[in-house]
């Protein structure tokens, strides 16, 4: 594989995360600024989580048959980068929403896209996409950290700025190399989409316990980015935006650490300290101050990468190899819609309710406060809950993946 390709696909995944960190962190805190109420700030939060299942159907149903993945990923970007900019400029939660949501429906699907383009120009995927997808996480880290050189947290400006890149990527998205639709001429169903083929394996005990606390799970995750932010500007934590890209680079770290751990402590091991972890974490975000306790943001922040590749790369790996053959697209589908669909859906309104019920009047000043030790200790208690219950009913089964679906999920 030349140099040069992987350099331009490597590129094109930098802007393409880099457009989605510059603007998703930071939006509840800009929202707060200019008036809008804990529900209304849950309900744009939640347009990801709608986006994410319809974005399921078009890619699977209509862009995977008709479209050449560069060019559809090209049109997105231009319509989606001209929706943001105008969503920036509205100071009405109503129409604010509508218009976020139809920018989500353009950004997701560039999700797959721009992975089918990576993936269909490496020879070998398996050893080079890495290398390409680790440059997204780049791209997240490098939107936070210009948010903090530029100053302007709290203001419309990242999504000024997402909106440029989106059309920079738009634009250069017609320059790649032509990649035509992988699904032409095949039939697919809104059961094959949305991994419903997978619920046969919910009759499985271990199977369904770990679908429904990937779920459950996600509630708190959908909560991190909101409120995490939101909180720790209100504390007097100067470049928050910078300093939670530490997040992504121990994501990064320990997802390297995955295949040695895994073999060593097992899954449910791995799994029930990924769950831990969010109510420590989540405890620590409730006690964190500017000042004596500051780090215990900085913890909080660093443990992102137990919290989330513990937990749900391990998951994925597990229901991968827990699958048969016939069913492992399906369950990872499944999941999908479980965790970024359903639960990232319910996190979102609770993250509204949460901020609505906490809210602090303060009848000297127009400026809206929360209680954060409260609302931070929900999702920890959550967490803790949710934890119990895997750990009580999973089993760490090993079972045969060549055996037929009707036999594993008789088990």
């Amino acid at each position: 594989m030349k140099k040069i390709l992987i350099t331009r696909l490597s590129a094109m995944m930098f802007l393409e995360f880099f457009i989605w960190g510059v603007w998703f962190v930071t939006l509840g805190i800009y929202l707060s600024n200019i008036g809008f109420t804990g529900i209304e700030i849950g309900s744009a939060y939640s347009t990801v989580a709608w986006a994410a299942v319809i974005s399921a159907f078009f890619v699977s149903l209509v862009a995977d048959k008709y479209f050449s993945a560069e060019k559809l990923n090209g049109i997105l970007h231009l319509v989606g980068g001209v929706l943001m900019y105008y969503a920036s400029t509205i100071h009405t939660p109503q129409l604010f929403f509508w218009v976020l949501l139809a920018y989500a429906l353009c950004y997701s699907p560039t999700l797959a896209l721009t992975t089918a383009i990576g993936m269909q120009h490496c020879p070998e995927p398996g050893k080079q996409f890495p290398v390409i997808r680790v440059f997204g996480t780049l791209g997240w880290i490098v939107a936070g950290i210009s948010i903090s050189v530029l100053n302007i947290e709290g203001g419309p400006e990242p999504m000024w700025l997402a909106a440029i890149c989106s059309i920079i990527l738009g634009l250069y998205s017609f320059t790649l190399p032509k990649t035509p639709p992988r699904a032409k001429g095949k039939s697919q169903n809104i059961k094959e989409v949305l991994g419903l083929d997978a619920l046969k394996l919910m009759k499985n005990r271990s199977f369904a316990t770990l679908s429904i606390t990937a779920l459950l799970i996600t509630i708190p995750f959908a909560m991190y980015h909101a409120v995490t932010n939101m909180s720790m500007n209100e504390m007097g934590v100067e470049n928050v935006a910078g300093k939670m890209t530490l997040a992504q680079m121990s994501e990064a770290i320990f997802m390297l650490m995955i295949p040695f751990l895994y073999i060593r402590l097992g899954v449910k091991k791995m799994l029930m300290i990924g769950l831990i972890t969010w109510s420590v974490r989540y405890a620590l975000f409730a006690y964190g101050s500017s000042e004596v306790l500051i780090a215990f943001y900085y913890i909080g922040i660093l443990l992102h990468g137990v919290c989330y590749d513990f937990f749900f790369v391990t998951a994925q790996l597990y229901m991968d190899e827990r699958a048969p053959r016939d069913l492992r697209s399906s369950v990872q589908g499944f999941f999908v819609f479980l965790t970024w669909g359903v639960g990232w859906l319910i996190g979102s309104y609770i993250t509204g309710i949460l901020l609505q019920v906490f809210e602090i009047q303060d009848a000297t000043s127009s400026t809206v406060r929360y209680n954060w030790p409260y609302i931070m200790l929900v999702p920890a208690v959550l967490s803790l809950i949710v934890a119990i219950f895997f750990g009580t009913l999973f089993r760490d089964e090993k079972l045969n993946a060549e055996e037929p679906a009707e036999n594993q999920a008789a088990e």
